[in-house]
């Protein structure tokens, strides 16, 4: 693995990361803060590893989505207060604090979207391209 920019992905994780502040800042309930932020959280992430590292897609689906389970299956056990964080509201908002099955099935929705959408870009980025 060899640190390398992409300037599309860090653009992408930075919009995502926007995204992410405003729904934790201005919606304090429902599908959106819940549902919507998990999905969008694992793209943010994939954004962000895609952008400053050289790892294949399905490498850095992976790894993103090992990352999201791992953070969750931490929720189930109360990582944070253990580690007595459990009354911090930064460490509640990255980490969490509720074990959800839905999460999961959200991580992996966001997961498969961005694999369907690389997919399509791999196939209509050499359908364009020329050889001589």
């Amino acid at each position: 693995m060899k640190l390398q920019f992409n300037k599309y992905y860090l653009v992408l994780a930075h919009s995502l990361f926007l995204i992410e502040i405003a729904i934790a800042f201005i919606i304090k309930t429902g599908f959106i803060r819940y549902t919507l932020g998990d999905f969008l959280v694992v793209i943010l992430l994939y954004a962000i590893i895609r952008g400053c590292t050289n790892l294949k897609v399905w490498v850095s689906a992976l790894v993103v989505l090992l990352i999201a389970y791992i953070i969750e299956f931490l929720q189930l056990f109360h990582v944070l207060a253990y580690c007595n964080l459990q009354n911090n509201p930064t460490a509640n908002l990255i980490f969490g604090s509720t074990f959800q099955i839905g999460d999961l099935l959200a991580y992996t929705l966001g997961i498969l979207s961005v694999l369907i959408f690389e997919h399509y870009h791999a196939n209509t980025k050499d359908t364009y391209s020329i050889k001589i």
